[in-house]
C-alpha cells in the first residue's frame, strides 16, 4: 500500500468540515445588528419619566412620595445616595441592580458612563461633566438638597439634570401634596432635558 494514500483524510471528512463552515456562516448572516447604544439608557429615562408623571399627578402623599421615590432611586442606583426605601412605606420603589448615574465610589459606573462614556451628547447636561470623584460630585447635591430653601433655590448650581431630579424628589419625602405637584414639575423640566440630550447622541 503506498503509504501516501493510508494518510489521506477519508472524504468523509472534508465533507463534514465543509458542512460545518457552511454552517457557521448561514448563522453570521442571521445576526442581527447591534442595538443602538442609548438603549438601555433612554428606557432608563422613559421610566423615570413615568414616575414623574406619577408623582405630578398623585392624589396623595402616599402615591406621590412613592413615584418620587421610584424616581430617584432609578437615577442614583444602589450605591447612590439615599437609595432605598426613602419614603419609609417598607418597600424599594424603584429597585434596580444600577443606577443611571454612577455610585458614590463610582462602582457601579451607572448607565449613561458605561454606554455614552463622556460623549458630548451627555457631557454637559446628564453627567454634568466629569466624574472622576464620585462622591465629590453626589457632595454637591447633599449640599443643595441642605441649603435648599423656597427662597433659595440651589438646584440649578447642579450641572447633571438627572440630580436635580434627586434633589427634588428628596424634598418631596417632607413636602405637603401641594408641594409635591410642585416639586414634580420642576423634576418633569429635567427629565425632558435629558431626554433631549440623549436625542443628540
Amino acid at each position: 500500500m503506498n503509504p501516501v494514500v493510508a494518510l489521506r483524510p477519508p472524504v468523509s471528512l472534508y465533507l463534514a468540515i465543509l458542512v460545518l463552515l457552511l454552517s457557521l456562516v448561514a448563522c453570521g448572516s442571521d445576526t442581527e445588528p447591534a442595538p443602538d447604544a442609548t438603549t438601555d439608557t433612554r428606557t432608563r429615562v422613559e421610566e423615570i419619566s413615568e414616575h414623574v408623571d406619577t408623582w405630578r399627578s398623585a392624589e396623595d402623599l402616599i402615591e406621590a412620595t412613592a413615584a418620587a421615590e421610584a424616581a430617584a432611586n432609578l437615577v442614583v442606583g444602589p450605591n447612590g445616595p439615599g437609595y432605598g426605601d426613602r419614603n419609609g412605606d417598607g418597600r424599594v420603589d424603584g429597585e434596580t441592580d444600577i443606577g443611571l448615574l454612577p455610585g458614590i465610589d463610582g462602582s457601579p459606573a451607572g448607565l449613561v458612563l458605561n454606554e455614552l462614556g463622556t460623549a458630548s451628547c451627555v457631557d454637559r447636561d446628564v453627567l454634568g461633566g466629569p466624574w472622576d470623584d464620585p462622591a465629590m460630585r453626589w457632595g454637591e447635591l447633599d449640599r443643595a438638597i441642605d441649603e435648599w430653601a423656597p427662597t433659595n433655590n440651589t438646584f440649578p448650581l447642579l450641572a447633571s439634570h438627572p440630580m436635580r431630579i434627586v434633589g427634588w424628589a428628596t424634598l418631596t419625602q417632607g413636602a405637603t401634596l401641594e408641594q409635591a405637584h410642585e416639586f414634580a414639575g420642576h423634576a418633569g423640566l429635567h427629565v425632558s432635558v435629558t431626554t433631549s440630550a440623549l436625542d443628540g447622541c
